[in-house]
């Protein structure tokens, strides 16, 4: 539990904390003057004033913020160094470094796991690495280390011979053999499509992961790639989700929180690797045109730019209404979604216990 805590703290500390100092870089370099910056929230546990800025660490250490002078149209008094008296490209530039930093950080984390562990490469026995929460494997009670021996009473030699199987068993009932602990036991599951759309049965499992070290250079490249890697996953997804009318599969507070703890338990390389998975997240879903998000400032001041307008306290009013609206309506839309996997997964296990102290 304690360990659970500290890797939730040590991650959204670390993620939200240097998305923020990416906007007090950019302020300190465009010449906009910071009142304030903060590592953590509420009560001030530790501060210091040096020039015109007030550095301090907080009691709730969940991220940070910074707060430029005249950052609010309505709070500008027309001095040079306040935020909405540089020009439009500055202040896009400041927006801009919270998810630049974010996927900095991600570059360091993937390249970093990388060069340290070694090049991820799927293993090749049929032994479970990870499940996915709500699938047909994980409700029936499989876990990660389990051998898979048979498939419908078919021997399997390795993971290829078994992802085959069950690949073609689209949305079909299945036994599976496999080994636990030095004993064997069998359960009955019905694969699922696959997300993909490729006709394919799944029950959620992955292969384990075997390392090979890298050189230097192409550690680093690798690491880039993991960036662009789930960038575009991510759109393609929402792509496909926006196509096809489907419900998007988000995760709120509460998934990204038991995942973080799962993987604090799992080792150090899989919890840095995934708090680099979150920085990518965090940067992209900044980067998306919404209001009050960095991607809607970018969004205002690119017209700013072209109309060669200046914003107005009219307009950020009624920006910033719709802006809370919306995210408002997406972080209870993910939390439903958290809950419902939750409720689901043990009614799930709940019934599959059932069954089997009946057999």
């Amino acid at each position: 539990m304690i360990l659970s805590i500290i890797a939730v703290l040590f991650t959204f500390g670390l993620v939200i904390f240097l998305h923020e100092f990416g906007h007090f870089i950019v302020c300190r370099l465009t010449g906009i003057r910071v009142e304030a910056f903060s590592f953590g929230f509420g009560p001030e546990l530790y501060g210091r004033t040096s020039g015109p800025t007030r550095y301090s660490i907080r009691a709730i250490p969940l991220g940070g913020y910074v707060k430029p002078a005249g950052e609010s149209i309505d709070e500008v008094s027309g001095a040079p160094d306040e935020y909405f008296a540089k020009p439009w490209y500055a202040r896009f530039a400041v927006v801009l470094a919270g998810p630049v930093m974010n996927y900095l950080l991600a570059f360091v984390l993937f390249s970093g796991v990388i060069l340290l562990v070694g090049e991820p490469r799927p293993s090749t026995a049929p032994v479970i690495g990870d499940l996915s929460q709500g699938y047909p494997a994980d409700l029936a009670g499989l876990k990660a280390g389990d051998r898979i021996l048979k498939v419908d009473g078919t021997p399997v030699a390795d993971w290829p011979a078994m992802a085959a199987i069950i690949y073609g068993k689209l949305e079909k009932n299945i036994t599976l053999t496999y080994e636990r602990a030095g004993g064997e036991a069998t359960v009955k599951l019905k694969t699922r499509k696959a997300p993909d759309g490729g006709g394919r049965g799944v029950i959620g499992i992955s292969p384990g992961v075997e390392y090979a070290s890298v050189p230097v250079l192409k550690g680093l490249a690798m690491g880039a790639h993991q960036c662009w890697y789930w960038t575009n996953f991510t759109v393609q997804t929402l792509k496909s989700n926006i196509v096809k009318r489907e419900k998007p599969d988000l995760a709120g507070p509460i998934g990204i929180v038991n995942i973080v703890s799962k993987a604090a338990h799992t080792g150090v390389a899989d919890f840095f690797f995934l708090i680099g998975l979150i920085s990518v997240a965090v940067g992209f879903f900044n980067l998306l045109p919404i209001p009050l998000l960095d991607g809607g400032w970018m969004i205002l001041y690119l017209f700013e730019g072209i109309s060669r307008r200046k914003l107005t306290g009219d307009i950020m009013k009624y920006v910033n209404g719709a802006g809370m609206v919306m995210l408002l309506g997406i972080l209870l839309f993910a939390t439903y979604n958290d809950i419902m996997r939750i409720v689901t997964s043990r009614a799930a296990k709940k019934a599959a216990a059932a069954q089997a102290q009946e057999k």
